[in-house]
């Protein structure tokens, strides 16, 4: 069974870093595409950052692009993000996922094509 287990989150100001872990097991680790998703209250599921397990090949959502950085340890199947520069509009609760394929760049911006998911973990930016 596979798990995804998120850490690192919590309550920072504005400009402020976080770097949000997602520790993997269950399996075999490769063909995966992982992604970073996010939920804010009230509002729907969207994208955040995306990576190929085994090209390194990292996609990002506009919103984010220059200020969060995703990257994996293959040895540790382990995926980070680091956030910098973070805003109040970045308040969600933050979700890993997981795909065992290489997904199109096409399509990995849509959660419904990941079959595994962790349990969210909260990051607050306050103004």
């Amino acid at each position: 069974q596979v798990q995804l287990v998120e850490s690192g989150g919590g309550l920072v100001q504005t400009g402020g870093s976080l770097r949000l872990s997602c520790a993997a097991s269950g399996r075999t680790f490769s063909s995966v595409t992982m992604a970073w998703f996010r939920q804010a209250s009230g509002k729907e599921r969207e994208f955040v950052a995306a990576v190929s397990w085994n090209s390194g090949t990292t996609y990002y959502a506009d919103s984010v692009k220059g200020r969060f950085t995703i990257s994996r340890d293959n040895a540790k199947n382990t995926m980070y993000l680091q956030m910098n520069s973070l805003k109040p509009g970045d308040t969600a609760v933050y979700y890993c996922a997981a795909e065992f394929s290489t997904l199109t760049r096409l399509i990995l911006t849509r959660g419904r094509f990941y079959d595994y998911w962790g349990q969210g973990i909260q990051v607050a930016i306050s103004s």
